[in-house]
């Protein structure tokens, strides 16, 4: 495998440098399980854990490889396998917060240069659920594009990709059904020699039906929605880097049910531009847009040219991101708190010696 097939660049190279003089190479990840991965390699597909040095110093889940990730590894060439040392630094990652009570990221794929958002033209529709997907995809750092999947199942097409512009402001639109090969020639800048993509969306818009259609061959499996309400069941079980025909590489991810953000606010004011613009007309700098005199937003409320359900959605965003921010810097200090007190522990034991 040539490594800029996978994504390798200059960026990547420039952050290696020191390693490659130790001796060391270079994989990246296709595949996690437990902490067991799946790298790409010069030298072809290898097996790999990461080293207790590494393990050891992981503080948090974000610490250990990600599906996309460019490792620094050792081979045992005898064995067939190699040892992750490092992980170098990633250009993109696309997060999200671990679903349940801890504040902690979970990184969906990494060094991704697109981000597609998956959404079916079925029932399950939901334009609510675009906009929080476009505010991790503004975050990661990838750029962002709108599929519309099942159009084969649509008798309104114009009309949802008209409700999708409006919510997606300068956001490429595609429309497509993955099912009946129609509107992939579409993604095909997308899926460059070296380029990465990564498939996000709930279960049972079409990703692995995408994914075979785009490798040429049944690689994943794929699950009927159920009848009624057209959600899908989880067919694809972990996130993973395939090579594609055109020499590009595509993550497939399984669907998601809880969308949970994991931002530091980029990504809210990038999905909400037009809010965003309408604010910084309000006559106070520190307008909550309630009942404040001069208020942009009310006025485009009242007018209707700002829909209101869409405002609602930008507050109720506002209001979880902020509460995130403040519990991601209470988990930093207490990370901070617990470095200091091992590095004191480590000096004792030193000075004891």
């Amino acid at each position: 495998m040539k490594l800029s097939q996978l994504g390798w660049s200059d960026f990547f190279a420039h952050s290696f440098a020191a390693y490659r003089t130790q001796g060391y190479t270079v994989g990246r990840v296709a595949l996690e399980h437990r902490q067991a991965y799946t790298l790409y390699t010069e030298q072809g597909e290898l097996s790999a854990t990461i080293s207790g040095k590494l393990r050891h110093e992981a503080i948090a889940a974000e610490d250990f490889p990600a599906v996309g990730d460019w490792v620094v590894i050792r081979i045992h060439e005898s064995e067939c396998r190699a040892t992750i040392h490092a992980i170098l630094p990633r250009r993109s990652k696309f997060s999200r917060k671990t679903v349940g009570g801890k504040t902690q990221e979970q990184i969906v794929a990494a060094n991704i240069d697109t981000v597609f958002l998956v959404a079916g033209l079925d029932h399950d529709f939901n334009l609510r659920r675009i906009e929080r997907y476009l505010i991790l995809a503004w975050e990661s750092g990838a750029t962002p594009v709108i599929l519309l999947n099942k159009a084969d199942l649509c008798d309104a097409v114009e009309e949802r990709v008209l409700e999708v512009e409006k919510v997606a402001i300068a956001v490429p639109i595609v429309v497509l059904s993955a099912a009946h090969n129609q509107g992939l020639a579409a993604l095909q800048p997308y899926l460059k020699p070296g380029q990465t993509s990564a498939l996000l969306g709930s279960s049972g818009v079409g990703k692995s039906t995408l994914t075979n259609q785009l490798i040429g061959t049944a690689q994943q499996a794929i699950q009927p929605v159920r009848q009624g309400d057209d959600r899908g069941r989880h067919t694809t079980t972990h996130r993973e880097l395939l090579l594609l025909p055109s020499g590009g590489c595509i993550i497939d991810t399984p669907g998601m049910r809880e969308i949970q953000i994991w931002a530091e606010g980029r990504g809210l004011e990038e999905t909400f531009t037009d809010i965003e613009a309408l604010a910084e007309q309000c006559r106070f700098r520190d307008c909550q847009h309630q009942q404040e005199p001069g208020c942009a937003v009310q006025q485009a409320l009242e007018a209707g040219t700002l829909d209101e359900q869409r405002f609602a959605s930008f507050q109720k965003l506002q209001k979880e991101l902020n509460y995130l921010i403040r519990k991601q810097d209470q988990r930093t200090n207490l990370a901070e708190k617990e470095k200091w007190k091992q590095i004191t522990k480590s000096l004792r034991k030193m000075n004891n010696h």
